[in-house]
C-alpha cells in the first residue's frame, strides 16, 4: 500500500497568487519611510518651534552666515550671476515641478496610474503646505541695503529647498521601485544631492533665505515623501516584478 502523501502547507503569499519575495520588497521599506517621516517632521516641528520663538543662538547663526555670504555676493559679480541664474531658473521651484510632470506622464502612459496620483498628490501636497508654513510662521527674509536679488512671500521655509527635496527625493523613489539600472540610479542621486544641496546654498548666498529657512525646507519636504513612500509600502495593490519594465530595466 503506497504511504500517504503528507499535506502541504502553503503560506498565504502562495495562496493569492503572490510570491513572498513580491511581499518583502513592497512592505519591507515601509517602517524605515514611517521613521524616516516622522524624524523629519519632529525636527522640524522642533525648528519651527526655534525660529518662532526667535531662539537667539539660532539667529545669531543665521545672521552671520547671511552676513558672511552676502558680503561674498555683493563683491563676486561674476558668481553672483551664476547663482542667480542655478536660483532662479535650474532650480526654480516651477523648474522641479515640471520635472515631476514629466515624470507622472511616463508613469500613466505606463499603466502605473496609481504612483502618478501619489508623485502629482505629493507636489500638490507640498506647494500648499510651504504656502501655509510660510502665513503661519510669517518670518521676513534678509534686508540688506545692496540686495543683489529679489523674493517673495515670507521666508518660513525655503520653497526652493523645498521643492528641490521633493522632485529629487521622489525621482530616486521611482527608479528604486521600478528596479532601474545602477548607471541611472547613480546619476540621479548625484544629480538630486548637487541640486538640493546647491540650491539651499545659492539662496542664503542671494541674501534672500536664512539657514534655518532652508534646513526647514529639506526637513518638511523628505518628511512629505517619506510619508508618501510608507502609504505606497502599506496600501499599494501587487504589481510583481513588472515595475522594471517602466524603469527602464532590472537592477
Amino acid at each position: 500500500m503506497p504511504p500517504t502523501p503528507r499535506p502541504t502547507v502553503r503560506s498565504s503569499a502562495v495562496d493569492d497568487g503572490r510570491r513572498p519575495a513580491d511581499t518583502v520588497r513592497r512592505v519591507g521599506p515601509r517602517l524605515p519611510a514611517l521613521l524616516c517621516a516622522g524624524l523629519c517632521t519632529l525636527v522640524f516641528g522642533l525648528l519651527t518651534a526655534l525660529v518662532a520663538l526667535r531662539w537667539e543662538p539660532l539667529m545669531a547663526v543665521d545672521r552671520a552666515l547671511a552676513g558672511a555670504l552676502h558680503r561674498t555676493a555683493v563683491d563676486a559679480s561674476g558668481w553672483t550671476r551664476l547663482n542667480r541664474v542655478l536660483s532662479d531658473w535650474m532650480w526654480d521651484p516651477w523648474m522641479m515641478r515640471a520635472v515631476l510632470v514629466v515624470a507622472v506622464v511616463l508613469l500613466v502612459r505606463r499603466g502605473e496610474r496609481l504612483l502618478g496620483a501619489l508623485v502629482a498628490g505629493t507636489a500638490l501636497v507640498g506647494a500648499g503646505l510651504q504656502q501655509v508654513m510660510k502665513a503661519v510662521v510669517g518670518r521676513e527674509r534678509p534686508v540688506w541695503p545692496d540686495p543683489v536679488d529679489t523674493a517673495h512671500y515670507a521666508a518660513f521655509p525655503s520653497g526652493h529647498a523645498m521643492s528641490a527635496v521633493i522632485a529629487g527625493a521622489l525621482v530616486l523613489w521611482l527608479l528604486r521601485l521600478g528596479g532601474a539600472r545602477p548607471l541611472w540610479c547613480w546619476t540621479a542621486r548625484t544629480v538630486a544631492v548637487v541640486s538640493v544641496a546647491g540650491v539651499g546654498f545659492t539662496r542664503v548666498y542671494l541674501g534672500v533665505h536664512w539657514l534655518s529657512d532652508v534646513v526647514a525646507g529639506w526637513l518638511l519636504g523628505g518628511a512629505l515623501v517619506a510619508a508618501t513612500a510608507a502609504a505606497y509600502a502599506g496600501y499599494a495593490p501587487r504589481r510583481g516584478n513588472g515595475g522594471a519594465r517602466w524603469a527602464g530595466g532590472g537592477a
